[in-house]
Formats: C-alpha cells, structure tokens, sequence
C-alpha cells in the first residue's frame, strides 16, 4: 500500500487540475457543497482509488472554491471527486448525492473507458461505471505557432468530422478516425485549397447519448452533440488517451494545419450538455452547480426548460456559467491555437433565466468584447430548436451567421423553382437585407448549401424524400423540408441523362456558392460526391454510411477537379471577396460600376417578379486594374439560350466554366481559355457559366477601342471617361 501523499491548502484558482514541479493543486467550485472530497486513481480503469482526500471547509474553502495542493503528485494520475450537500430538487433545484462519482468541468483530458450512462441516471455510487479526469502536463512546444489571421472575405470553410473523416479503410492512415489520421489528410486539403477546417465536436462528448431504440440496434453518438467536458480533446480521437495525451495529440493537428496555412473553428455546444433532463445522467454539473447551470421552471425546479431538443438548456447568462463558457473559449484560442468557433444553435445563448429572449445577452456581448478572443472567428447557428430563429438579427456585430436562407433559395434554385430571382440575387450578393441594416457586412453571412445535418450534395440531387430507418426512428427523425430533388429517379440509377443532371446540379451548385459573396462554406466529402444513402440524419451512424469513402475520390475525380479549380477562381478575384456591399455604383479605379444586372438581353436587367423567371446574368467589375472582370450566366430553365456578352473596352471575354460541358472542359485553367466569338455564347439548360476577361492589344488603336465603348454604352446605358478608351 503506497503512502498517502502531503497535503496543502491549496489555491482556489485556476479552476481543475494544474500541475508543478511541486506536486498538483486541485480546485473546483461549488457554492452549495457542504462536503467534498478528492479521489485520486492509479489508471483510468482502476477499480479503487489510491487515496481519498476530504478537504476541510477550515482549510480548503475560499468563497465557492474548494481547493488542495497534492505534494509530489506525478503527472498521468487519474482523479474524480465526490460532493455532498443539500438535495432539494423542487424548491432548489440543487441535486447533491454523495455516493456519486463527478467528472471535474475543469478537466484538461478525461476517460470514457469505464463510462456507463445508465448508471449515472440512478441515484448513488457508479464509481465501478464513471469517467474519470488526468492531470496533464500541458507543457508543448509550438515551435513558433500562432492562430492565424486570415481575413474573412477570404475565408473557405470545409466542414469535417474528426472521426468519419478518415475512418473509412480507403483512407489508408497509420491512425483512422484520430487527430492523427486528420493529420495525414492536410496535404488533401491543402490542395483542395480551403482557407479553414471547421470540425464537428471535438471537446469530449457523451457516445451513448442516443434514445433507446437507437442504441438498442448498437448505434452511438456520432456527431458529438453532447459535450460533458468542454476543456478537453475527445478521448474517442486519440490515439493513446489511456495515457492523458489529448492536449499534445490535437496541437500536433492545429500545428499542422496552421503550417500547410489552414485555420481551425470548432464546432462547440454550450446550448446544452449530455446530462440531458431531469431523468438524465448525473456527471458534473447537475452533481456540482445543478441549480445554476440548467435553466429550469421557476415553480417547480425538478422541470427543466428545453429549447434545444437534447433534455436540458444552459443558463448560459447566469454570471458564473457565462464566465465559465467565456474562460472555456479563450482557453482553446490562448493554449490550443484554435482560430474560431462555431456555436450550435447559438439563440439558445441568447435566452434568460426564465427563457425569455433578451436583446442583449451578457454572454454573447461578453465573448465579442472578450480582448482574447478579437481576432478569432465567431459564427453562430442563429436559431434553437424551440423557434427563436435570429438569421439577420443575432445580438452583435462580429458574428457570423450561417445563412439558412441562403441555403434555402440556392437550393430551390439549383432544383428549377421559379418566381424566386430577386431573392437568388440577393443572396449572391452578400444578403445586404438581412445585414446592411445593422451596418454588418457580407462577413456576417456563411453561405452554404449542405452542412452535417441534411443531406449530402449528392444526395439533395437523387432523393425527393429522406431515407431514416437505419437510424431505428421509424423515419421520424430529420428534416422533413429538403427542399431537394431526385432528377427523375429516387436513389440509384443507371440512366446516364439522369446521373448526368445530377452531376452538373452539384457543380452548379458548387460554382454559384463559390461565386457568392460572404464566406463560403462547403461540407466535407460533397467533392467526391459522397453519399449517405438518402439519410438526412446521420447523427447516430459511426459507420460506412457517415465514413467518406476515398475511392469515390477517384470514381469522382472530374467533380473534385471541378471544385478545386472554382476555389482558385474564387481566390483570383477580388471581385469575389469584398468587404463592402455591392452598389451599383460607379468604381473609380476602372470608372465602370461594381455590378450590373442582366436577363435574357445583356442591355436589360431582369423582371424581378416575373413567376416565370429562372435565369440571372451579372457582371462584376474588377477592383484592380491588373485583374480579370467576370460576367456570370445561370440558367436553370429548360431551355438553351444564346446569350450576349457585354462589350468591355480593350478587353476579350474568354470562356472559363460551363458546367454543362464534359469534364476536363467544364472549368478552364486561365492559360488555357479561348476568346468568346462574337461576344455571343449558347447556355445549356441548368447550367453555370462564366466568364473572365483579359487585356488585349487592339489592332486599329483608338477606333476600335471607340467602338467597344460605343457598345458598352449602348448596353449599360454608362458612358466611359475618355481615359479607360
């Protein structure tokens, strides 16, 4: 039997487990506890602890903190604690049981090995079933990494799962489904030529929060919508998380990242936690600040109030939770390098104690104005599963939005719905409706046409209906609005005209996010067409179905091809990537407006509310005179039309995307486009096309270049200075 270690006071701060050349001091608050003590573990799975430390309220208690300093205790011992006080979950809501084993909210790295769910919804002792903490060294050496600092107009988000990412056997890594195994993945995308990586949820979170049903087929958690320790890597994507290596194991990943100059924004859940509702499992918080943490009836405090869909809903404003929340984030931006976040179902943020909705959350003010975190990435999913849908109207000015609205019209336009132009352009263009207003920018909108949750690209183009069973709902879970279209056949087909019109709706869908202002975002295996098979709710679905098959990387290598080059277009155009709302208006670098509209004529813009109208043309305007301008056709009518080409003064239009054309002529690389003849082009029925245009020596001098402005007047109705003739 080993000897008891020395024992200290202690200090109430930082919160959790911070370890020295001396020994560890613990701390952990709790403003109700009237007893508290200290477990201390030889491994994750030992049965007993090695020592029980009781603090003495004399000795190891300041204001809501109980703290000790354990002498000489090495790093890689595993601890847990245990917290008594009063139980009065009616009149209180404080929920004490002092034969539970309680995880630290504080922990750096924790262990699901032993983790059994349905013991921790019973009441009394689960040590033999609960998770457990590790005192990490969290010394590392960066070798001169920072988070980076790239502009967002000139953000490409790719959204990933950790595990699904590389998981699958074709994916051929030393480590599939790790932080490792991403690794081995950066030189994909760096190709692909994304600017960011944003990542499903990687603080550890709960695999059996799944109903019953589902988990009786063996199903899990798979997304990670269910975080119960929000300062710590999941063990899940570790390599060797027996040993307390989650910290090293996701730097070594930003590190990588941030060398091949690719930011990291977490996917992150503080709308609610894997403790779930009143019946739900007891694993820190509800064991250590229940009353506080959970917005809950103010009648009956055993109700909890659910605005999430998950059981539970963080008092997120309360002052003691929104300084953990806003300590939790600037601890990942200041020690784990991460260059934004993304929160999920961020209105519910927005909610005060008794669930009202405020107009001006301490919490989300509190992150913005946070001096840590100025210069990192905020994006908010700006609704909640209760009907609080902020799209346009998020509390704050630095936020992100993902722009469901977007999404919305880009598919329907994409499908062939009519009546719905003016909406289309205006989504293209920034949503200057939703934001200008508030003196946001196009920023503020992350456009996107597939994300985790809903179908796959492929599958928006071969399923007029989702396909849930697997999940053991009985088809009742998922969207049931997809807004999608199966072009003719559902699922499956061999027809080649039917899989040729999904392939070209996918890269028309592809080139118009690309060519839209906001941030683009794009979701992880669209490029290769990857497909789930019609299931819109892949959640619980660890498995072949959620996996990106690689071999599809090469079945689909003309689609990838595709993408990869719309990226470059995109980052070639600065016209693209403006910071500032399109006007209209006259630039004076090139005395040519920012953005003209057209329909069917190139001189006529448009009728806005025609029902029938399913074709949009504008040009953009460079805004350096060294670069291309770009004029843009989308036809998604049945019809083939042959479109002019506005004449632009000692400038040719070259042909650089038709998605209707077969691959390897679809997209054009700069040094191999052609002239326009004529200044006249036949658009293919549902289709992209654009154009770039390019400097040229004009034979006859001044006549020619007369001329060309003659048209270009003619057309525009804009007369050109002399000086740009």
């Amino acid at each position: 039997m080993r000897k008891p270690y020395s024992l200290k006071s202690g200090s109430p701060y930082p919160h959790g487990a911070k370890a020295s050349e001396n020994g560890v001091n613990f701390s952990i608050s709790s403003r109700h506890a009237t007893h508290v003590e200290l477990l201390l573990f030889s491994s994750n799975e030992s049965p007993e602890p090695f020592q029980v430390i009781a603090l003495r309220k004399d000795k190891h208690h300041t204001f809501f903190s109980w703290h000790v300093f354990v002498e000489g205790l090495p790093t890689g011992t595993w601890y847990a604690w245990r917290i008594d006080g009063p139980s009065n979950t009616r009149e209180t809501g404080l929920r004490f049981d002092k034969d539970k084993l309680l995880l630290d909210p504080w922990a750096r790295a924790v262990s699901d090995k032993l983790w059994q769910r349905a013991a921790a919804c019973l009441p009394g002792d689960n040590s033999a079933h609960a998770m457990r903490a590790v005192v990490v060294d969290d010394r590392y050496d960066w070798e001169g990494d920072t988070p980076l600092a790239i502009r967002s107009e000139k953000a490409i988000i790719y959204e990933l799962h950790v595990g699904g990412f590389t998981r699958h056997p074709s994916a051929k890594v030393k480590h599939p489904g790790t932080f490792a195994g991403l690794i081995e993945k950066v030189p994909y995308l760096s190709k692909l030529g994304i600017t960011h990586v944003e990542l499903l949820p990687v603080m550890a979170f709960d695999e059996q929060d799944v109903p019953p049903h589902t988990s009786d087929l063996g199903l899990k958690n798979y997304w990670g919508y269910s975080t119960h320790s929000f300062f710590s890597p999941h063990p899940g994507y570790c390599v060797t998380p027996e040993q307390g290596t989650h910290l090293r194991e996701f730097r070594d990943l930003v590190k990588a990242l941030h060398k091949a100059g690719i930011g990291v924004i977490m996917d992150v859940v503080f709308n609610h936690t894997s403790e779930a509702g009143a019946d739900g499992p007891v694993i820190n918080f509800k064991g250590i600040t229940g009353n506080s943490f959970y917005l809950t009836d103010k009648h009956d405090k055993r109700i909890f109030h659910d605005y999430t869909g998950c059981g539970n809903t963080v008092n997120a404003n309360h002052p003691l939770v929104s300084n953990f929340i806003i300590s939790c984030l600037e601890y990942w931006v200041r020690e784990m390098h991460v260059d934004g976040f993304r929160f999920d179902l961020a209105s519910a943020l927005a909610r005060g104690e008794d669930g009202s909705v405020l107009q001006d959350p301490p919490l989300v003010w509190g992150i913005e104005l946070s001096e840590q975190l100025a210069r990192t990435k905020l994006i908010a999913e700006a609704w909640d599963a209760s009907g609080l849908y902020q799209v346009g109207n998020f509390p704050g000015y630095r936020w992100g939005e993902w722009n469901g609205r977007y999404r919305d019209v880009i598919r329907r336009f994409v499908r062939g719905d009519s009546g719905i132009i003016s909406e289309v352009a205006t989504r293209i263009c920034g949503s200057s409706d939703l934001y200008q207003h508030q003196h946001r920018l196009p920023i503020s909108g992350i456009n996107f046409v597939t994300c985790h949750d809903g179908f796959t690209l492929n599958d928006l183009f071969s399923y007029n209906e989702k396909h849930n069973a697997a999940n053991g709902e009985n088809n009742r879970d998922g969207c049931n609005n997809n807004l999608s279209s199966n072009c003719g056949t559902e699922g499956p087909t061999r027809d080649p005209a039917i899989q040729a019109l999904r392939r070209k709706r996918v890269k028309n869908a592809f080139a118009i996010l690309l060519l839209s202002h906001g941030v683009p975002m794009l979701l992880a295996g669209d490029e290769i067409l990857h497909t789930q098979q019609g299931n819109n709710n892949c959640y619980c679905q660890d498995n072949e179905l959620s996996w990106l098959n690689w071999e599809k990387a090469k079945e689909n290598a003309d689609v990838l091809h595709f993408v990869q080059q719309m990226i470059r277009l995109r980052k070639r155009h600065t016209s693209l990537m403006r910071r500032r709302f399109l006007t209209g208006e006259i630039l004076e670098e090139r005395n040519m407006p920012d953005i003209v509209w057209h329909g069917l004529q190139v001189d006529q813009p448009p009728l806005w509310d025609d029902p029938e109208t399913r074709i949009l043309a504008f040009t953009l305007t460079a805004l350096a005179k060294e670069e291309a301008d770009l004029h843009v056709i989308l036809n998604m009518s049945d019809q083939r039309h042959a479109m002019a080409l506005p004449p632009i003064p000692e400038r040719v239009w070259r042909l650089a995307v038709d998605t209707a054309q077969k691959p390897g002529q679809d997209i054009i690389d700069p040094a191999e486009q052609k002239p326009v003849a004529e200044n006249r082009y036949a658009v293919e029925p549902h289709s992209v096309v654009v154009f770039e245009n390019a400097k040229q020596e004009l034979a006859g001098g001044d006549s020619l270049s007369k001329l060309s402005a003659h048209f270009f007047s003619k057309f525009t109705g804009l007369k050109l200075a002399d000086s740009a003739v």
